[in-house]
């Protein structure tokens, strides 16, 4: 008897773990699919990306040579890519933050469901449906030497700027142009987000006197945090790496080098210079800042993700 009774536990026990390998096994069969998805279009990339850095190659038609550091001691002594990593740095420095801050206002605004939100909410994702080369084209009858800016300029009697062929406008309104593209979807996202705290929250602080500056920063603003760091870290690649589009239909870098970022120099030495590992070499270093500041925004945010 007492026999009996110890084999039946252990036959309930294999019986488990032969369901739990079958349901592994089954997992794994559905899960196989996405990675050899993963692995062919992000990692091999990646490491083609590496491998090529090491090669002086002119394009699909030559023969790639292998050069070693040759690509990494031309970009480290390269006066462009200073300049270039310098106004990426710019570019960040202002743009990012005042991005998120931004969206994250007009997105507790919104939250607030005010007359007429649903209309704002509209108002404000339409940057996010437009291409990249209808926003270029946009802006450029915005701010073109006989565009919107300086028709209203010379109406005021005010002399006419070349926004954009100024070195020193420029880039100001490349950074405008993006923060305007990027508060608008990152609004959105964030007004999401904030719905789902409890109203009774909101609230008790009214119970405390407290205003909407204070119930924005105190308490929706802590209680999103997590939130924020992904849609700071979003913002952060979009704005290192996602530059070279706009800059391409805007500046094409110019005018001089004042609007040359880390990402339009990849773009140009590898399509329009056929420099393609030494465009590789550039696009190391962008992966590299790309990864620290993503650690940094984590530090910085203490996030828990």
């Amino acid at each position: 008897m007492a026999t009996i009774e110890t084999a039946a536990p252990s036959t309930g026990r294999r019986t488990l773990r032969r369901h739990r390998s079958g349901r592994t096994r089954g997992m794994l069969v559905f899960a196989l699919p996405s990675m050899v998805w993963y692995l062919a279009f992000t990692i091999g990339p990646l490491i083609a990306m590496f491998v090529i850095a090491f090669y002086d190659w002119r394009g699909l038609a030559s023969r790639p040579e292998w050069t070693g550091l040759a690509n990494f001691e031309r970009m480290f002594s390269d006066p462009r890519v200073l300049n270039a990593t310098g106004v990426t740095l710019v570019h960040l420095v202002f743009s990012l933050p005042i991005t998120i801050v931004g969206a994250f206002m007009v997105g507790y605004f919104l939250n607030l469901k005010l007359p007429g939100h649903r209309i704002l909410r509209v108002v404000m994702f339409i940057p996010a449906l437009i291409s990249i080369s209808a926003l270029g084209m946009m802006f450029i009858a915005v701010l073109g030497p006989v565009g919107l800016v300086n028709g209203i300029l010379q109406n005021l009697g005010i002399g006419a700027t070349a926004w954009l062929a100024d070195s020193s406008t420029a880039l100001a309104c490349v950074i405008g142009i993006s923060i305007w593209s990027g508060v608008g979807f990152n609004a959105i996202l964030f007004s999401a987000r904030l719905s789902s705290i409890e109203e009774d929250v909101f609230a008790a602080a009214d119970l405390d006197g407290a205003g909407h500056w204070r119930k924005m920063w105190s308490i929706a603003f802590p209680i999103a945090l997590d939130y924020v760091g992904v849609l700071t870290m979003l913002q952060y690649l979009w704005t290192l790496f996602g530059t070279a589009g706009l800059i391409l239909v805007l500046t094409q870098g110019g005018p001089g080098t004042s609007t040359e970022t880390l990402s339009w120099l990849v773009f140009r030495f590898g399509y329009q210079d056929s420099q393609v590992g030494y465009s590789q070499a550039l696009g190391l270093l962008l992966f590299i800042l790309g990864v620290l500041g993503l650690l940094l925004i984590r530090r910085v945010l203490r996030a828990r993700y």
